[in-house]
């Protein structure tokens, strides 16, 4: 087990193209345990959350304080993003007039396993099986009911999240749902099972089945219910404001209703893909090489994906913004010959095989390419080892660099 020092939150802006924005939020931990510092970074050396669109409500962003040892699901409402841990434990940040954000104390005893963001609400899925919901009190502006967990609900499995519906999917296959039920959202099917997977739109509703079938319900006027005919082989499923988007295990994406913003336009040639998303007008895939692709209503920047945008392990959007999570892990460039780290006191040591000239080590505090620096300090030998010692007081990765 490798012991968590410390962990920080940093955020940045960029102006990608006039009048469009993307918030950079890195979630770093950093650990070190003599001998075995490399196999934990590499797997756990931290996560990075960029977010782009409409991002008024960063504005009241209040850093979170991380207490685990990795980001490891996103999720995303109108204006308030959600993210779970490795550990359980669960942050939000955005937009909080509902309390959307106002995280219940019961998290604080109950580790999560899952999230999930509506308009104005959050889910969590706990490890005892039973569900959170926290949002607009009752009767305030905003409630809708879709924060009255069902009495007695347990044994569930997934969460998800509409604008004002909320729904569960249970270990026996069957769904429960409640909340906002204008156009019949809630109303799950007489006698639907066999359900692996379910999804909430802005007024419909989405359910996998176990035969890679697609069930839908709920508002339809624009064809986001009318599943197409002869469908089949859908392995993940994702609900939009007025579209609905089925992966199927060929990588490739299906899409259907409208709202004549071309959210439903699937590029052409899409393929390899391994996730999808949507927003309320538009949506997001997920390649199996880390790239993302993006199309439909970009008014806010939301299907502006960063240049060169890489290493993407999951998405999440909603309303008028996009999030990916990236695995920062790969992305710590560590050449050969190998490095190794171990702690001494306050210090950390450095070492890499003394046999290996020529090359020349190398520090970042946040793996920003621009911020490489050349470590000055004196390197000493000692049984066949080049070694540096430097404070372990702040978070660093290291490179060699041949010369």
């Amino acid at each position: 087990m490798c012991a968590r020092l410390f962990d920080r939150v940093f955020d940045r802006d960029w102006e990608p193209a006039p009048g469009r924005k993307f918030r950079d939020l890195l979630f770093w931990n950093w650990f070190l345990m003599a001998a075995t510092f490399l196999a934990c970074a590499n797997a756990r050396a931290g996560s990075r959350l960029l977010a782009w669109g409409d991002l008024k409500y960063d504005m009241s962003f209040s850093s979170p304080s991380l207490t685990g040892p990795t980001l490891a699901q996103v999720a995303a409402g109108d204006f308030h993003s959600v993210a779970l841990q490795g550990d359980g434990t669960v942050l939000a940040w955005g937009d909080d007039q509902f309390s959307q954000t106002n995280m219940p104390g019961a998290l604080a005893v109950n580790p999560a396993t899952q999230i999930a963001a509506g308009n104005v609400h959050s889910l969590a899925l706990l490890q005892d099986g039973t569900v959170l919901a926290w949002g607009p009190p009752p009767g305030q502006n905003g409630d809708y009911g879709q924060c009255l967990v069902p009495g007695g609900l347990r044994s569930v499995v997934q969460v998800a999240a509409g604008a004002a519906h909320s729904l569960a999917l249970k270990s026996d296959g069957t769904l429960a749902a409640w909340g906002l039920n204008w156009n019949g959202q809630c109303n799950v099917p007489t006698g639907l099972s066999n359900v692996i997977a379910v999804a909430g739109g802005m007024y419909h509703t989405l359910a996998l089945r176990s035969d890679g079938t697609v069930v839908a319900w709920g508002d339809n006027r624009q064809g986001e219910s009318s599943v197409p005919e002869g469908l089949g082989h859908v392995i993940a499923i994702a609900a939009g404001g007025f579209h609905s988007l089925a992966l199927r295990d060929d990588g490739t994406v299906v899409s259907w209703g409208t709202y004549g913003l071309a959210q439903c336009v699937v590029p052409a040639g899409l393929s390899n893909v391994v996730a999808i998303a949507t927003g309320d007008f538009h949506s997001l895939a997920l390649k199996n090489d880390g790239t993302l692709v993006a199309w439909g209503f970009d008014t806010a920047g939301q299907c502006d994906v960063p240049s060169g945008l890489t290493n993407v392990v999951a998405i999440a959007a909603r309303g008028s913004h996009s999030i990916a999570l990236i695995d920062q892990s790969s992305m710590v460039s560590i050449q050969p010959p190998s490095l190794s780290l171990a702690v001494s006191g306050a210090n950390v040591v450095v070492s890499w095989p003394a046999s290996a000239s020529g090359f020349m080590l190398q520090q970042n505090p946040d793996l920003d390419p621009a911020h490489w620096t050349s470590v000055t300090n004196l390197i000493s030998v000692l049984n066949g080892q080049n070694q540096v010692t430097l404070p372990a007081s702040a978070k660093m990765f290291f490179q060699l660099i041949g010369q």
